[in-house]
């Protein structure tokens, strides 16, 4: 689908999806319990989509009604076949799990997830039971028993590495290590991941080397006599808080007061970029927050100064090349964006121009695109405007709600 989004300014109230980072580890953690735990307030995207898909192929049984699902526990089958769709946290997630569980689980993937590697479990997995039938792309199959003991793992790779242990190592028999080698990347996922843990009564500890987690735990549903309430999501907000940094006047609902997600940081970074004197350069360093990339770029395009992003390599292998597709649409646009070995340059033009932009199936550049075109000169013609169905199905009727103008989609 392809829309012409006309310049246009955004005003109103708008409720900010439930994070789907959250939704991704609360469904799990509710799929390992007994009993009948609830999650509230998920916004189906594709991606939760597809981890409730992979979690009933292993036996879990759950009913949706409007935006809460209710969890009536798991009967673990012997052979899986999962579908991941696009998603690589569904599918990171959910390799240990399966070898937790002791299914033999077939994964499927779509777009460039059979491109993302899977190495460290491969390695480290291996050690402990897993044996992988894997040939560098998807399918590909795992079996075997996860045994527990220590797991070693680089801390510039991704965290949802980390994530997918510390899901699945609590149900084995032993007590389990998971040994950083070198700093973590994106620490704020794996604090998100445990404190979802925490919820459902399995507990996690921090230690000097990563965490250490004992074995024959079990998750409970409603610990501490509350169900989950997936709080509203800081990456999505953080559109509209650009979008505002630029010149529209959006106010957001469903924003929690405090939160452990890493993105709430778009708050402070956009505060200290717009008081950074004009012959400076404002770095910005997005280890930690590397879906903020895209649209801290169309910030820095409007801001008083230069804007370098750094730590950010790992962007090359997200639904894009999104340091790539970044610049491009950018650039595309009358921006002015270098593209470095770790990140961005954004030279600050103050205005767009129009153009045309294909957000190469990445939602995130797609949304990014909608608020460039607030400030554009001319009309913005973008290529694949559907892909924001991956995490904001409401996307293009909450724009348009809020004014702005995107040819081609008509509210019902």
């Amino acid at each position: 689908m392809d829309l012409l989004l006309q310049p246009s300014e955004l005003s109103g109230k708008v409720k900010i999806p439930a994070s789907k980072s959250m939704a991704h580890r609360a469904i799990i953690c509710a799929s390992l319990c007994k009993g009948i735990p609830y999650v509230f307030d998920v916004t189906f995207s594709k991606d939760i989509e597809a981890t409730l898909s992979v979690v009933e192929a292993f036996g879990v049984k759950y009913q949706i009604s409007g935006n809460d699902i209710a969890f009536s526990g798991m009967r673990p089958v012997k052979e899986a076949i999962a579908d991941c769709c696009e998603s690589g946290s569904t599918l990171r997630f959910l390799i240990p799990v399966a070898g937790a569980l002791g299914i033999k689980t077939t994964f499927l993937g779509q777009g460039r997830l059979p491109e993302r590697p899977i190495t460290p479990y491969i390695r480290e997995l291996s050690k402990k039971g897993i044996h992988f039938d894997y040939q560098n792309t998807m399918p590909f199959t795992i079996e075997g028993q996860l045994q527990s003991g220590i797991f070693e793992l680089e801390g510039d790779i991704s965290s949802q590495f980390v994530t997918g242990l510390l899901l699945a190592l609590p149900l084995l028999d032993g007590d389990s290590e998971i040994v950083l080698t070198s700093p973590l990347q994106s620490k704020p996922y794996a604090d998100m991941t445990i404190d979802v843990m925490k919820k459902y009564g399995v507990f996690v500890e921090e230690t000097e080397k990563g965490y250490y987690i004992k074995g024959n735990q079990e998750y409970q549903s409603a610990y501490n006599n509350e169900d989950v309430k997936v709080e509203g999501d800081f990456s999505q907000s953080a559109f509209f808080y650009v979008a505002n940094a630029i010149g529209n006047h959006v106010t957001m609902q469903n924003i929690p007061e405090n939160s452990v997600q890493g993105d709430r940081k778009i708050i402070e970074i956009l505060h200290d970029m717009w008081y950074t004197g004009k012959d400076d350069t404002f770095i910005i360093h997005a280890e930690d927050i590397p879906d903020l990339v895209p649209i801290l770029s169309v910030a820095g395009n409007f801001a008083p100064c230069i804007t370098k992003i750094v730590g950010a390599e790992r962007l090359r292998i997200k639904e894009s090349d999104r340091l790539a597709t970044t610049a491009e649409m950018l650039n595309n646009l009358g921006g002015k964006v270098q593209i470095n070995p770790d990140g961005l340059t954004v030279f600050p033009t103050g205005t767009l121009k129009g153009g045309t932009v294909d957000s190469a199936g990445d939602h995130r550049i797609a949304m990014c695109t909608a608020i460039c075109a607030t400030r554009s000169e001319s009309p913005v013609k973008l290529l694949g405007a559907e892909c924001v169905t991956k995490s904001y199905p409401a996307f293009w009727e909450d724009y348009q709600k809020l004014g702005g103008i995107a040819n081609g989609i008509h509210l019902e």
